[in-house]
């Protein structure tokens, strides 16, 4: 099977529950969320793809090297970092893309591929403080959001342009002017979320992609939950939440709109969030979850994906899309006349899985979902 980077636009690879998205900005400039890398199979039973080993092949080289212009981390999970140790022996990465809450981890609660992201992270923070300008690629660095950790002598001389904060848009990316082609806007993490759960202390973005007159958004807000997703929906601008294409939040699951408030009884479908969701979405739309197949039910109990959640994004999209329920990645493509989506043609399940997706599983995912790894 022979799959291609778009020219320019997103690419949501199957990697289970995981999330790895690839933003093709121009030819030599590549932006990579997250990483979940499994091992490719031909069989319908595990249809996922090794990401690193697709990358490696379609990353444009520098001095013999494939180069990746930016990694970004949304948070330190397993299920967002699997692979990374790999990632960095096999391809060059620019410039690492990251929120302040990685110097919080310690290295007891994290799995062996944050434990390597962490201490790039803290490599190229040195190296960058160090170089008083620009330590060239492969030691850049963006920290996202806010933290009294800045504030400490150690990031004394830290330089202003390599930290983003909420409400703010990057539009330089491994030292390079790419705001004709490309926008990142920060909505989270909000300062005071710094210190809280640590799936809610992921990067939260709308990505915008431009080609001629015509504009590619994507809504990429990690594993965060319902509180701090409507926050966001709340005290944005209408133009920073507009999405062709919107990532479940943490591989759909219901804790994006369904919540316990202190004076609920009980979880309640907060419907006011997902008015505000179709209220943003744009024409054309999806709703991609990067996640396993979702059952048609879930036991109490059950991890993502959530059919309560799937329902509730079917209601404003224009199709809903699953990663794992696919041939080949789901793509979401800019040309000038028009956006195209392509890789949406469903994979042929096996028994086992139509089973679970007819009737919902509470069986524990094969990847460890424990603190530290995955949450």
């Amino acid at each position: 099977m022979t799959f291609n980077l778009p020219a320019r636009g997103l690419v949501f690879w199957p990697v289970g529950n995981g999330d790895s998205t690839t933003i093709v900005i121009e030819a030599e400039t590549n932006l990579h969320i997250d990483l979940n890398h499994l091992e490719k199979s031909d069989e319908h039973e595990n249809p996922s793809w090794a990401v690193i080993d697709e990358l490696v092949n379609r990353l444009p080289e520098i001095d013999g090297q494939p180069y990746l212009s930016a990694f970004a981390l949304t948070h330190p999970d397993q299920d967002h970092c699997k692979g990374f140790g790999e990632l960095i022996k096999r391809v060059k990465i620019g410039e690492l893309w990251f929120t302040p809450r990685i110097f919080r981890e310690y290295k007891k609660d994290l799995s062996d591929d944050a434990k390597t992201f962490k201490e790039e992270a803290e490599r190229r923070v040195k190296e960058t403080i160090e170089a008083r300008g620009d330590p060239g690629a492969g030691n850049r660095v963006r920290v996202i959001g806010y933290s009294d950790l800045l504030e400490k002598e150690a990031f004394k001389d830290f330089p202003e342009d390599c930290l983003s904060v909420p409400g703010t848009k990057i539009e330089v990316i491994d030292d390079k002017d790419v705001s004709g082609n490309f926008c990142a806007f920060v909505h989270a993490p909000f300062k005071d979320d710094d210190v809280g759960d640590r799936n809610d202390t992921s990067l939260g973005l709308q990505i915008s992609l431009y080609e001629g007159k015509q504009c590619l958004q994507a809504l990429l807000l990690g594993d965060l939950s319902y509180p701090i997703i409507k926050r966001i929906f709340d005290f944005s601008d209408e133009g920073d939440l507009a999405w062709n294409v919107l990532l479940a939040p943490h591989h759909c699951s219901k804790s994006a709109m369904y919540w316990k408030d202190d004076n609920d009884a009980t979880e309640e479908l907060k419907s006011q969030i997902v008015e505000q969701m179709e209220k943003a979405s744009l024409i054309p739309n999806r709703v991609v979850s990067s996640s396993n197949p979702v059952p048609s039910s879930n036991q109490s109990g059950d991890n993502p994906p959530h059919a309560k959640a799937k329902i509730q994004y079917e209601t404003i999209t224009d199709s809903f899309l699953c990663t794992m329920e696919q041939v080949e990645p789901i793509v979401a493509e800019i040309k000038e006349e028009k956006i195209v989506f392509t890789g949406a043609t469903a994979v042929a399940l096996s028994a086992s899985q139509a089973a679970d997706k007819a009737h919902g599983s509470n069986t524990t995912p094969k990847d460890a979902h424990t603190y530290g790894q995955t949450r």
